[in-house]
């Protein structure tokens, strides 16, 4: 097993014991803000160092490339429904629901794509976007700026509202693009062009 396969596994690792320190994290347990930060920090650097050691040592590998945006997925989702679903009891800025729809539908609906060209026996190459990194770049900021508790305004605007509608902003525009490469995956399959 390649060094970006074991620090992508680290990463699904860290996914349940960030979920339960945000459990056990509320007003009585501030505290607990720094470790949330410490570890999903490290599950943001395992998803940069991945692709690096991957590149550098030469490591590509068909499993990473299924398992790597496979991590970031899971610790997005996991982050944004567990925020949203505690927002009650953590001391943290309010994530509305709008913003968790749109981030949640969007990886169900490309998980439902890529079964479906499964099941049409349509491969499409695994490779992320330029909107797609960005898309996990400002999701996981929103997710910093919310467990980091950020409110102060930027021209009357609360920062983590900004960073949130960046992150909505790219996640729209990188499904559009996914939804449009199936479509040409599977026009291409019905229609092939001759040779």
């Amino acid at each position: 097993m390649s060094l970006a396969d074991k620090l992508t596994i680290l990463r699904f690792i860290l996914i349940p014991v960030f979920v339960s320190l945000l459990f056990y994290f509320d007003a009585n347990h501030t505290y607990l803000r720094y470790i949330l930060l410490l570890v999903f920090g490290v599950a943001v650097l395992t998803d940069f160092f991945d692709g690096l050691a991957a590149r550098i040592r030469k490591e590509k590998s068909e499993i990473g490339q299924v398992i790597d945006p496979l991590a970031d997925k899971l610790l997005l989702l996991a982050a944004f429904i567990a925020l949203y679903a505690l927002r009650i009891r953590l001391p943290v800025v309010k994530i509305p629901l709008w913003v968790v729809l749109v981030i949640v539908s969007r990886d169900l609906l490309i998980l439902l794509g890529v079964g479906i060209l499964n099941f049409l026996k349509i491969e499409i190459p695994i490779a992320p976007s330029m909107w797609g990194k960005l898309t996990t770049f400002f999701q996981m900021l929103t997710v910093l700026c919310v467990i980091m508790n950020i409110s102060f305004l930027v021209m009357n605007i609360p920062f983590c509202n900004i960073i949130w509608t960046a992150a909505v902003i790219f996640t729209l525009i990188s499904g559009i693009g996914y939804f449009a490469r199936g479509v040409k995956s599977i026009n291409a399959k019905i229609n092939p062009t001759p040779k």
